[in-house]
């Protein structure tokens, strides 16, 4: 089985709860009671714990961002395509991120996604951020619950996705259309663009239509993160709003 080491309280805490990973020990340095809970917990689950130096800590993590504690598990569970279609959650809801490749903000729009409702996320095998244990910290431990695929072409991704009925909204800030202007109460998957240069122009094309976030103020641009919570949310807002009237 192979193995990598996932750090910080959250990420590890969730990763339990979710019971998704494999635990094959757990590592504690800093003694404090979120710590102490966390292993108590996983001792419930008959995980063996070691308590090790913060030294020895960081140089299992790779960083000292760890927040005293850290597990060897095994790797992150990606999802098929086809199983996050079959999931028989309607309508769908999806979040589609293009070339993201900051892991604070991929852990930041996973974050969000899990709170807003979105059934699945969906990401490039290349030139992307991956779900690494550092995505797993920077989600507050979102991403051990979030179903997740990584696909070799988004572009043939888009393309099946719109064959199951499922359109596609992509978010540039140029576009005429406001996202609170838009119908989102449809099956739906929304493309976020990378933090450079944007949704990519053959992803661009396959989008059914654009929407933007309206601005104010000098500054004309709001970083991926941003822009994703405030499309995801209002999605939950229309649909919740559907939902009342109904």
């Amino acid at each position: 089985m192979k193995t990598e080491i996932l750090f910080g309280i959250h990420a590890v805490s969730e990763a339990l709860k979710a019971g998704r990973r494999i635990f094959s020990e757990l590592y504690v340095s800093k003694p404090s009671a979120r710590v102490e809970e966390v292993a108590a917990y996983s001792e419930s689950f008959h995980i063996p714990v070691k308590k090790i130096q913060a030294s020895q800590l960081q140089s299992l993590s790779g960083t000292d961002m760890h927040q005293g504690i850290a597990a060897k598990v095994s790797l992150y569970p990606l999802t098929d395509l086809s199983d996050m279609l079959d999931a028989g959650i309607k309508p769908q809801f999806l979040l589609l991120l293009d070339s993201v490749s900051d892991t604070r903000n991929l852990g930041a729009l996973i974050r969000t996604a899990l709170c807003a409702g979105v059934n699945g996320v969906i990401i490039p095998k290349d030139r992307a951020a991956s779900p690494t244990p550092g995505v797993s910290k920077a989600s507050a431990g979102a991403l051990e619950h979030i179903l997740l695929a990584q696909v070799t072409n988004m572009v043939s991704t888009i393309n099946e996705l719109k064959k199951n009925g499922i359109w596609i909204a992509g978010m540039e800030r140029s576009a005429n259309q406001s996202v609170f202007e838009s119908d989102l109460t449809c099956p739906l998957g929304i493309v976020i663009g990378g933090e450079e240069k944007g949704i990519r122009p053959l992803v661009r094309k396959q989008c059914d239509f654009l929407m933007s976030v309206p601005q104010k103020g000098a500054v004309n641009s709001l970083n991926a993160s941003v822009a994703g919570a405030v499309a995801m949310y209002e999605v939950l807002r229309q649909r919740g709003r559907t939902t009342e009237l109904s």
